[in-house]
């Protein structure tokens, strides 16, 4: 059987994005999501601050960086869904479309429950608009997202509201949906950040907040909260689940890929410390603890807006971005899954969208209800939206992540990397493409190897 896929599979011509504004808008909103607006913040918190801040930018440049670029590089080498793109790009005999299928379906996994956190965050701006998550006590607080989350026709039906959405960007294709939308959302979403930032940043006593930010404190440092920081910055940046790959497949041939992978990488680090201090000064200010971990954003979070003066304004603001911040991670995602099936079955876009997000409305429906309806069923004593979540974020992500450093690094080899990275040789970017090929070959494979243990708990 031959290694390369049959060209038949390829389905009409196939768009792009249009600009270097619309490429780095589409692989920022990716790789923000609501990452920066939720688990950053709370992984900070709980993790000593700046210290933990200072060790996840290194692991950033030393492990999310290099998969990133390698992903784009290979997307935009094979012009195909990730799964037939290893086949198209390697005449070795190991099965390397099985990087793809494990990048396909983490990103399927990853949805599933991914859409019900995005409907949380969509489900409190109404309530953020009436007021009724205005609180200034946290178990209150408390409450009221425990009756959403266990309230099962209000789980599924913001799921559904959020993949509605989403669904009707992805429809639109690559150019006029997904560059569109994220050239119009991502400067949104900073706007409304700033506002949030500066609000907070004029409360009494938010110096402790930013001191907590800023100055690091590294007898906070454990071997616990460096490998957090580590796979943090694995995840952060949404690598590992053929998302990059298929974003990098519509980059135009000119598109300097290692720049504008630097610029992601270095861009999500800044919404994610401008989201910090967002929260932060005012989680100080205002008395409360920093280390509440996820329930900071749907606990802590209303109790400290509605501490402050126009809590009400801010917490709509608030929640809002949030959901912006969702839509560019769940866009890439959907668009991973439409891609593979789309080309895999010769379906025209229309067809692929519709029965996506109608499978993962089935499908998430049981993360949706592993806090009601479903909460007693178990898979390997975990509810079905821990579950997915495990196996996605735990195992899926650094297999497939390790494996394209791997592939890249042994078997695609140095020559086509750096004539791919070169544009042919046409960039003056060599010598820093040589050392990114060495990190990638000897660093990034142990670094995630080290994540992935961790994530076991063979380690750590």
């Amino acid at each position: 059987m031959s290694s390369q896929p049959p060209k038949q599979k390829d389905p009409q011509p196939r768009d792009n994005f249009t600009s270097r504004m619309g490429v780095l808008a589409a692989t920022l909103g990716s790789a923000v999501g609501l990452g920066n607006i939720w688990k950053f913040p709370s992984l900070t918190g709980t993790s000593g601050g700046a210290a933990f801040i200072l060790i996840y930018i290194i692991f950033v440049l030393l492990l999310g960086l290099p998969v990133l670029v390698s992903e784009h590089v290979l997307g935009r080498a094979a012009r195909i869904n990730p799964v037939d793109a290893f086949k198209r790009l390697s005449s070795s005999k190991f099965p390397w479309g099985i990087v793809g299928v494990i990048g396909v379906s983490g990103a399927f996994l990853i949805l599933a429950f991914y859409t019900e956190v995005a409907g949380w965050v969509l489900a409190y701006i109404p309530r953020a608009i009436t007021g009724s998550i205005l609180t200034t006590d946290p178990a209150t607080a408390g409450e009221t997202f425990t009756a959403l989350i266990t309230n099962p026709i209000g789980s599924l039906f913001w799921q559904w509201v959020d993949l509605l959405i989403v669904g009707a960007i992805i429809l639109f294709g690559i150019s006029k949906g997904i560059e569109a939308a994220t050239k119009r959302l991502i400067p949104l979403l900073l706007v409304l950040l700033i506002i949030v930032a500066v609000r907070s940043l004029t409360l009494p006593g938010a110096e402790a907040g930013l001191e907590f930010l800023l100055k690091p404190d590294f007898s906070k440092l454990t071997p616990a909260v460096i490998l957090t920081a580590m796979g943090l910055a694995f995840f952060k940046l949404s690598v590992g689940m053929g998302v990059m790959m298929t974003y990098g497949s519509y980059y135009p041939d000119e598109q300097n890929i290692l720049s504008n992978g630097f610029k992601v990488a270095l861009s999500d680090v800044a919404i994610a410390l401008l989201a910090g201090v967002a929260i932060f000064p005012a989680v100080f200010a205002l008395g409360f603890e920093p280390n509440s971990g996820p329930a900071l954003l749907f606990i802590t979070i209303p109790a400290v807006f509605a501490s402050m003066p126009l809590g009400r304004v801010f917490i709509i603001i608030f929640f809002v971005l949030a959901f912006i911040a969702s839509i560019g991670a769940q866009v890439s995602l959907v668009e991973a899954v439409v891609t593979f099936l789309q080309e895999r079955l010769n379906w025209d876009r229309r067809k692929t969208t519709i029965i996506s997000i109608i499978s993962l409305a089935i499908f998430g429906a049981l993360a949706a209800l592993s806090n009601s309806t479903l909460a007693d069923v178990k898979v390997f004593g975990k509810t079905f939206f821990d579950f997915f979540d495990h196996v996605s974020s735990n195992i899926m992500l650094p297999a497939g992540g390790l494996l394209i450093s791997i592939f890249i690094g042994w078997i695609w080899g140095k020559d086509k990397f750096v004539n791919a990275m070169t544009n042919n040789g046409k960039l003056n970017n060599q010598g820093t493409v040589t050392v990114l090929f060495n990190v990638l070959r000897w660093l990034t494979p142990v670094l995630i190897t080290i994540v992935f243990l961790s994530s076991l708990k063979i380690i750590g």
